[in-house]
């Protein structure tokens, strides 16, 4: 396989993230860096309180990832192949979907401050979905915040996203339609996956598996 120091999974809320990152650190045998997002304490009084609860839940989230991420920078990138969970740059995703102006303002000079200190992936590979497939598997996964959740909501997140990475170019993407396929449960799709990763190479490329 073509060696990459630092791949970086991202997409909506369900779509897979983190049981991917799981099955692609263990395939690749690569360290894993995962978010711990029910660790913020702001995050289940945001999805009952949006306006009220917003800056916090943003500013924690950006502090802590910044924190993860500079731990990363500090380790040898190519020692050992990275897989995480996040991309840092999607926290001004949800910044601008849920902060008002006043206080995007205030986030966004927070942000430019650590950007520049914080290391970038080799590989970014964005997952997607279906609104109805992302919506089954957050009821799936059970969290007792995610019964927030709207479908108006995840279509805000999806098409947010989609805004996001199709101006994305600070490094390679790789663009799979998730809707179709069981990467935990058929290893096909995974391998599929991966021999994607190996040959990818500049620029966005889509890959849209065959059906389970």
């Amino acid at each position: 396989m073509r060696r990459r120091g630092y791949i970086a999974l991202e997409g909506p809320i369900g779509v897979g993230k983190t049981s991917l990152a799981q099955l692609l650190a263990r395939e690749l045998g690569a360290r894993l860096v995962l978010e711990d997002a029910e660790s913020n304490p702001f995050l289940a009084r945001f999805y009952e309180e949006p306006e009220k609860y917003a800056f916090p839940a943003q500013l924690y989230f950006l502090l802590t990832r910044y924190k993860q991420q500079r731990e990363l920078s500090q380790q040898d990138l190519f020692a050992q192949t990275t897989v995480a969970d996040y991309l840092i740059a999607k926290d001004r995703i949800f910044a601008n979907l849920n902060l008002a102006p006043d206080e995007l303002v205030l986030y966004e000079q927070v942000y430019r401050l650590l950007d520049t200190t914080m290391p970038k992936p080799d590989l970014v590979v964005y997952l997607l979905a279906r609104i109805d497939v992302l919506a089954e598997r957050l009821r799936r996964r059970k969290r007792d915040f995610e019964r927030y959740i709207s479908h108006q909501y995840l279509e805000r997140v999806s098409a947010a996203y989609r805004d996001f990475f199709f101006y994305y170019d600070e490094a390679p993407l790789l663009v799979v339609d998730t809707s179709e396929i069981d990467f935990v449960s058929n290893p096909e799709d995974l391998a599929d996956l991966v021999r994607e990763i190996d040959r990818a190479g500049g620029g966005v490329q889509h890959f849209v598996p065959r059906k389970s």
